[in-house]
């Protein structure tokens, strides 16, 4: 069994709802959420004007190795609604691998752990509820150091627990 830990967020249509139709997709095809953050309502990353995102971490035990994960992940985007028009903008639904048992993958179409995740609040502060002392296995901080160090002034704001 593999773990995997998740970012899903949106910031179009019924944000919450979006969020949860992910969740039950996830449960469905992927595997067992055995932890779920509260959601966290964030400003928009990369300087585009656009509507704040909810965001939430989970940790996912999938047989689903890392690429299959991806391919089903993108799917799901697909079906809640996603489409790609612009880097960094508006969107239904996006779900991120950040993390992968404690593995190290570099391919065309996926890296994880995530490139850019330590530079993103909104990202590590929901990741930090569920994961604060997973270890970064090319930095080797654990999540909390990580997020402790975060150069990103953007908030990130809990909202409410996680509904289950």
């Amino acid at each position: 069994m593999n773990t995997a830990i998740l970012l899903i967020g949106g910031n179009m249509g019924d944000r919450s709802a979006n969020l949860q139709k992910a969740i039950k997709l996830l449960q469905a095809e992927a595997g067992i959420i055995a932890r779920e953050s509260a959601l966290y309502e964030t400003a928009a990353w990369g300087g585009v004007q656009q509507p704040d995102y909810l965001n939430q971490a989970l940790e996912l035990h999938t047989e689903l190795d890392a690429p299959a994960l991806l391919a089903l992940m993108l799917d799901i985007e697909r079906r809640i609604g996603r489409v790609r028009r612009m880097k960094w903008g508006s969107r239904v639904i996006d779900i991120d691998l950040l993390f992968f048992n404690n593995e190290v993958i570099t391919l065309p179409q996926l890296k994880v752990p995530h490139p850019q995740l330590q530079n993103r609040r909104f990202v590590l502060a929901p990741l930090a509820e569920i994961a604060a002392e997973r270890v970064h296995p090319i930095l080797q901080l654990t999540v909390a150091e990580l997020l402790a160090a975060c150069p990103d002034p953007l908030p990130a704001v809990k909202l409410v627990t996680a509904p289950h």
